[in-house]
Parts: C-alpha cells; sequence; structure tokens
C-alpha cells in the first residue's frame, strides 16, 4: 500500500515565515468624535493604507486588523481599540498572536515636537511623553521598536496641549494633510520593502518639502 506524504512545516521555515511578516499599528482613539482629530493620524495613515490596498478591517480582539501581501512580506495593520492610553495591550496580543518579530513592527504616532507635516522614523527610542508609546514600552518591557512619529506641531497656549491634540486639524493642516500622509503611507511600506535605514534615509524630514 502507498504510503501518503504528509507535508509540514520544520522549525526554520516557520522562523522564516515569521521574519517575512510585519505589523504596522497606528495609535489612536476610538469614536467619531475622534476621526479627524491630530491624535488619530496613526488611524489615518493606516486607513489609506488599506485604501491604496483594497482591502478592509475587521474588528477582532483588542482591536482593528487587516492584512494584505506586499514585496513578498505578509503585512498585517492594527488599530487598537484600547484607547490611546492602553495601545500596548493590543500591540502585545497580536504580537504573539501573528509571531510576529519586534524588528518587523512599526508604530505610527502624532508628535507635538515636530513641525506639522515632519515625518520621523526611528528603530528605537523614549516614548518621548507620548502616552501611547509610554503604554506600548510598559507592556513589551522594551524600547526598542520601531516608530514613525508624524509632526503636528504645538501651536497651543501652556496647559492646552490635550485639547489641542484631540482638535479636528486647522483648515490651513487640513489641505495639506494629504501629501503628508501620502509620504507616511510611503515611508511605512518602506519600512516593510526596503528596512527601516533605507526608509529612514529616504523619508525622514518634512514631507512637505520632498518631492
Amino acid at each position: 500500500m502507498m504510503k501518503l506524504r504528509i507535508p509540514f512545516f520544520s522549525s526554520a521555515k516557520k522562523n522564516e515565515t515569521a521574519m517575512k511578516s510585519f505589523l504596522l499599528i497606528g495609535l489612536g482613539n476610538i469614536g467619531p468624535e475622534y476621526n479627524d482629530t491630530r491624535h488619530n493620524i496613526g488611524f489615518k495613515v493606516l486607513d489609506e493604507v488599506a485604501k491604496r490596498k483594497e482591502i478592509h478591517f475587521e474588528t477582532l480582539r483588542l482591536g482593528d486588523l487587516a492584512h494584505f501581501r506586499h514585496k513578498g512580506k505578509s503585512v498585517y495593520l492594527l488599530k487598537p481599540s484600547t484607547f490611546m492610553n492602553r495601545s500596548g495591550k493590543a500591540v502585545q496580543y497580536w504580537l504573539k498572536q501573528k509571531k510576529i518579530p519586534l524588528k518587523n513592527v512599526l508604530v505610527i504616532t502624532d508628535d507635538i515636537h515636530l513641525d506639522f507635516g515632519t515625518l520621523r522614523m526611528r528603530q528605537k527610542g523614549s516614548a518621548g511623553g507620548h502616552n501611547g508609546l509610554q503604554d506600548i514600552c510598559e507592556q513589551l518591557n522594551t524600547t526598542a521598536y520601531a516608530r514613525l512619529r508624524f509632526g503636528i506641531g504645538s501651536a497651543f497656549g501652556r496647559g492646552k496641549q490635550v485639547d489641542f491634540v484631540l482638535q479636528p486639524w486647522a483648515k490651513n493642516e487640513a489641505a495639506l494633510l494629504p501629501r503628508s500622509v501620502d509620504k507616511a503611507v510611503q515611508a511605512s511600506l518602506s519600512f516593510v520593502a526596503d528596512g527601516a535605514s533605507n526608509a529612514m534615509n529616504t523619508f525622514n524630514g518634512n514631507a512637505l518639502d520632498q518631492v
């Protein structure tokens, strides 16, 4: 009697598959009242990625998740539903679920320390006072994960930071926003396809000045 060969994945094959998996995380707050606010730029960038890839998010545990293939890589998009200050719980959960190595993680977030439209990708670093990044650092017990900071400026008075980040974009900002979001999308996909160093060299700087 002929024996059937049952295919299996070796540990090496599983590791190779994991190394080709990426998790792009956009930070923001859930709810329609936050949709077009400065603090939700991470969500906005991922929504644009999903639009271009013609995919849809599915509401799952701790967040909305989408998946696509890019340049031979398996890419997951995550918008945590835990609110900004508890983003780390969702990140930790989906990292484990999808067995994604930390070096293949990119967190996209707003930054008041950068001028509007400025992009700055780093492979590690402190939270810089950002509550979402801080919670991710605490949950993962490390600061060694890549982040793409999207500058929103600091046009607010003393004690008005919370109001500023939770407000909609000013009219002049809204008019320029698509160009900056486009560069953030390109930078995120470059992180996947070309690696962090190449993406940093190409896209770090003010997106409004880039051709």
